[in-house]
């Protein structure tokens, strides 16, 4: 039988990564946020003015394109829909709305320039890593943040917007609608679906730094699963179709946070092993 070597000494004391930032003081850390920041506005900015050259085609097909009953989304997803009463009730209504338009555009299309800038400076702080890295997880931010803003907007919006438009209390109310509020009710469901959407995102990263781990997911599953339902509820008509189309995605999404967390979590194993050796 072979005998094992029993570890006499102090154990290996792991190489520390090299730290590109390292020697930077703290008013150069705030000098490079500064330019980050700058440079993911200017990203945003850019997509500000590719926006402007589309204007109309962003207000009349994608903006009010859920306020027509024959909106594409509608007959997918067999939604009886409605045609929508816009009205603007303050004088500078359409103004701002126009504009808002463009910024909101302008912010999804600038927002992979964004996340890459503020990436690349926290990531330093955490570990040292190839730029290539540094793309690898701005394109997985990205990808999640934009299948949010289409969850939100081809599937949550239709939803939302024709429930609330068709709900009445008495036939002596009409549901007309001012512009402002249907275009901050629209941003709203929109982004927020993005962010609600990095779900993933966070636990990856939580994981993978040792502060979340799969089975705590698991835990909650079911706690997660009935909230999924609760929200969809709200936000739809009272039939089992439209809230089960709203509340399985995000379920998933759950389901794949916790799968995404098992990788963080084998990824921090496998950081420690390289890190401290792996006896026996």
């Amino acid at each position: 039988m072979q005998k094992r070597e029993i570890m006499t000494g102090d154990p290996p004391q792991a190489e520390p990564p090299e730290d590109r930032t390292g020697n930077m003081s703290f008013l150069d850390h705030l000098e490079e946020l500064r330019w980050r920041i700058i440079k993911g506005l200017g990203g945003i900015a850019c997509g500000i003015i590719i926006a402007f050259f589309f204007g109309d085609f962003l207000v009349e097909h994608v903006m009010l394109g859920p306020t027509k009953s024959n909106f594409f989304v509608y007959k997918i997803l067999g939604i009886d829909a409605i045609d929508l009463t816009i009205q603007s009730r303050k004088l500078p209504g359409q103004f701002f709305t126009y504009w808002g338009t463009l910024i909101v555009f302008g912010t999804i299309v600038g927002s992979p320039i964004l996340f890459y800038q503020l990436w690349a400076f926290i990531e330093p702080a955490m570990e040292s890593t190839a730029k290539w890295k540094t793309f690898g997880h701005t394109i997985f931010i990205t990808f999640f943040f934009l299948l949010g803003i289409a969850f939100g907007y081809f599937v949550l919006v239709p939803f939302a917007l024709q429930f609330f438009s068709q709900f009445q209390i008495s036939d002596a109310i009409h549901n007309d609608f001012d512009i402002n509020e249907y275009f901050s009710s629209l941003t709203m469901w929109v982004i927020s679906c993005g962010i609600i959407f990095q779900l993933p995102v966070l636990s990856y990263f939580l994981s993978k730094f040792g502060l979340l781990t799969p089975d705590f997911l698991k835990q909650y599953r079911r706690h997660a699963i009935i909230s999924c339902f609760i929200l969809s509820a709200f936000l739809t008509p009272p039939d089992p179709v439209s809230q089960v189309l709203i509340a399985v995605p995000l379920i998933l999404l759950f389901q794949l946070s916790v799968w995404v967390s098992r990788l963080g979590v084998r990824k921090r194993n496998k950081t420690l092993e390289k890190a401290f050796g792996n006896e026996g």
